[in-house]
């Protein structure tokens, strides 16, 4: 299994390079990154992009719930819904406001205001290529696993616009709690 590499390793901060060819390598990678997801506890992961395992590649796969079938996305183009703006303030559910998170950053955790909505082109695992718009969640998954290949992550969107960063830690019951980040 691939390891999930942690900032500051540089190639998190690096463009990634364009897929040229589907192959075996490729397909070693695609299963290797599987793998690595579905495994990542602690926070566990819904997405995964290639520079979190130390490949500079533009690929990244999600898997949305426990359930859900591991999606490919290989030289994604992302494209901000028209007419759609970032939110001013990022919607609340029950608990507060909901924190973004990121497999190579353990423990850190931050708002981010995130397009509603988007569309995505890309290539499949066969090479077959999509169109597609992505809501919600996803939406919010997609931008953050696009970010990865542009060599972002997302403390920068956080600080950027203004918002708390957090560590999460364990309390003396062994519950999950957030401390701010004094930066």
């Amino acid at each position: 299994m691939l390891p999930i590499v942690q900032a500051p390793n540089e190639v998190l901060s690096q463009k990634a390079k364009q897929v040229n060819k589907i192959d075996d390598h490729l397909n070693k990678l695609l299963k290797n990154m599987r793998e690595a997801l579905v495994n990542a506890k602690d926070p566990e992961g819904v997405g995964l992009a290639a520079p979190q395992v130390g490949k500079s590649l533009q690929i990244f796969i999600v898997k949305m719930t426990e359930k859900s079938p591991i999606l490919t996305f290989i030289n994604p183009k992302l494209t901000p819904i028209k007419n759609k703006k970032l939110p001013t303030k990022k919607k609340k559910d029950k608990d507060g406001v909901k924190l973004e998170g990121c497999l190579s950053l353990k423990d850190i955790w931050g708002v981010v205001d995130r397009y509603p909505s988007v569309e995505l082109s890309y290539l499949d695992e066969n090479g077959e290529p999509h169109h597609q718009k992505f809501d919600g969640m996803m939406a919010t998954i997609v931008q953050h696993e696009c970010d990865h290949l542009q060599g972002i992550l997302f403390p920068k969107h956080v600080l950027e616009q203004g918002h708390q960063l957090y560590k999460s830690v364990k309390d003396e019951n062994g519950e999950t709690v957030f401390e701010e980040l004094h930066i």
